[in-house]
C-alpha cells in the first residue's frame, strides 16, 4: 500500500477503501511496517481528523502530534486518495 508520509516512527498510509459501502476518506497509521487493522483516521469535508479506531494502541500524546500533522495536510492526503484509488469517495 502506498506510503503517504512518515511522522517520528509511524507510518502514515492508504491500505485500501475497504467495506460496503466504502468508507470515507482515511488513512492508517502503524509504528513500522504498513498492516491491515492498525490505526485509522477519517478525514472530514472541513479538513479535520475524526479517530475511527487506535487498534495501534498508539499513546494519546503522538497520537493527538500525528492527527495534528494529517489535518495540516489534509488537502495532499485527499489528492493521493483520489489519485491512487480513481473513484468517488465521500468524506465524514
Amino acid at each position: 500500500m502506498p506510503r503517504i508520509f512518515k511522522i517520528g516512527g509511524y507510518l502514515v498510509y492508504f491500505w485500501s477503501n475497504e467495506n460496503s459501502p466504502l468508507e470515507p476518506v482515511h488513512v492508517h497509521v502503524s509504528k513500522g511496517i504498513p498492516s491491515e487493522g492498525t490505526t485509522k483516521i477519517w478525514i472530514t469535508r472541513s479538513g479535520r481528523c475524526l479517530l475511527c479506531n487506535n487498534n495501534s494502541h498508539i499513546p494519546q500524546r503522538d497520537l493527538r502530534i500525528i492527527m495534528d500533522v494529517i489535518e495540516a495536510r489534509n488537502k495532499e492526503i485527499v489528492e493521493k486518495w483520489y489519485g491512487y484509488f480513481k473513484e468517488i469517495s465521500f468524506y465524514c
